[in-house]
C-alpha cells in the first residue's frame, strides 16, 4: 500500500508537473549582446536588475508558476524565465523531435555564454530540477548555487528501493507511448484528475489544467521517459554546487517515506541543505506562496533556511 500511495501521489506530481498563475510583470528582452543567439529549445523572458537568477519549470508548464515567488523579489534580481518549447503552449519548435532534456540544458548552457552570465544561480521545479542538476554537473562555472524544488535525483526510486533506469524503462516507454496517443478528451481527463495531487487551490489546478492542454503531446511523453529514465545519483558528489532541496510534504507523500526519499537521495551530494515544507503538494510555490518566497530569500542571500 505504501508504494502504490507514494507512486500515485509523489510520481504523478513529480512526472506530470504544470504551470500556475499569469504574471503581471511586464518582461524585457535579453541584452543586445546576445541577439546573435536565439535559443531553439526554449524562450526565456527577462526582467529586474541585479545578479542573475535563471528559473526552470517543470513538466508542461509555463514560466507563469513562478510569478508569484518572482513578484516578491521587487525586481532586485534579474531574473531569466525559461519556458521549455513544447511546454504551455510554447511551439515545438527545436524539440520536435528526438531527446528534449540534455539538449536543452545545453542550450540554456550557450544561452549562459552568449549573455556573459557570471555564475548565475539557477532554481528549478521538477524536471527542471533535474535539469538544473545536469546543468551543474555538466557545466559547474554556469551555476553559483541551485535551487532543487521537489526533484528526486531519480524519479524511479519511486517504483521500488531496487529500481534502475534499465528495470523501469519498460514501463515508462509504454507510459510515453500512451500520452503521445492519447486524444484530447483523455489527456483532459488525466491531467484534470492528476492536477488534484498537484496543487490544492482551485486556481492553480485550473492553470495546470489550460498548460497541460497547450503542451505538445509529443515532446511531453519524451521529455517524461527521459526524466524518469536519469539516474543524477552517481554523479552526486561531483557537484561541487552547494544545493539547496526544497520538497513537498502532504498526506500521500509524507515526512516519513518521502522525506527519507529525499534525504537518502541526496546523501551523496557534499553540500546540500534539505527543506521540507508542509502542507503542500508538488506546486510548493503555489501552494505555500509566502513559505516558499522565503525559502527563494535565503536561497538568493545563500544563508539557511528558516
Amino acid at each position: 500500500m505504501f508504494k502504490k500511495i507514494l507512486f500515485g501521489a509523489a510520481m504523478t506530481a513529480a512526472l506530470v508537473a504544470n504551470g500556475a498563475v499569469p504574471s503581471p510583470l511586464v518582461a524585457r528582452p535579453p541584452a543586445a549582446r546576445a541577439a546573435a543567439f536565439q535559443p531553439t529549445r526554449f524562450s526565456v523572458t527577462v526582467e529586474g536588475s541585479g545578479p542573475d537568477l535563471i528559473l526552470i519549470p517543470g513538466l508542461t508548464s509555463s514560466r507563469h508558476v513562478w510569478d508569484q515567488a518572482v513578484a516578491g523579489l521587487g525586481g532586485h534580481y534579474r531574473v531569466h524565465r525559461i519556458q521549455v518549447a513544447g511546454f504551455g503552449g510554447e511551439p515545438a519548435r527545436g524539440n520536435a523531435e528526438g531527446p528534449v532534456l540534455a539538449p536543452v540544458v545545453e542550450e540554456i548552457h550557450a544561452y549562459i555564454a552568449a549573455n556573459r552570465l557570471r555564475r548565475p544561480m539557477v532554481a528549478g521545479h521538477s524536471v527542471g530540477g533535474l535539469m538544473t542538476l545536469m546543468l551543474a554537473q555538466r557545466h559547474p562555472a554556469d551555476v553559483s548555487r541551485a535551487l532543487i524544488v521537489d526533484t528526486l535525483p531519480f524519479y524511479g526510486v519511486l517504483f521500488g528501493p531496487e529500481a534502475t533506469p534499465a528495470s523501469i524503462a519498460p514501463q515508462v516507454s509504454g507510459l510515453r507511448d500512451s500520452i503521445a496517443g492519447m486524444t484530447d478528451e483523455v489527456w483532459r481527463v488525466q491531467q484534470a484528475a492528476a492536477g488534484a495531487r498537484l496543487a490544492s487551490t482551485t486556481e492553480g489546478r485550473e492553470q495546470l489544467l489550460r498548460d497541460s492542454m497547450a503542451s505538445d503531446r509529443g515532446v511531453v511523453a519524451r521529455a517524461l521517459y527521459e526524466d524518469a529514465v536519469t539516474d543524477m545519483r552517481p554523479s552526486l558528489p561531483g557537484i561541487r554546487t552547494p544545493l539547496t532541496v526544497v520538497y513537498a510534504v502532504n498526506p500521500f507523500a509524507t515526512e516519513a517515506a518521502y522525506g527519507r526519499l529525499m534525504r537518502t537521495g541526496y546523501a551523496a551530494a557534499p553540500d546540500v541543505r534539505l527543506v521540507a515544507v508542509e502542507p503542500s503538494y508538488h506546486f510548493i510555490m503555489l501552494d505555500q506562496p509566502a513559505r516558499f518566497q522565503q525559502v527563494l530569500a535565503d536561497f538568493l542571500a545563500g544563508r539557511a533556511a528558516h
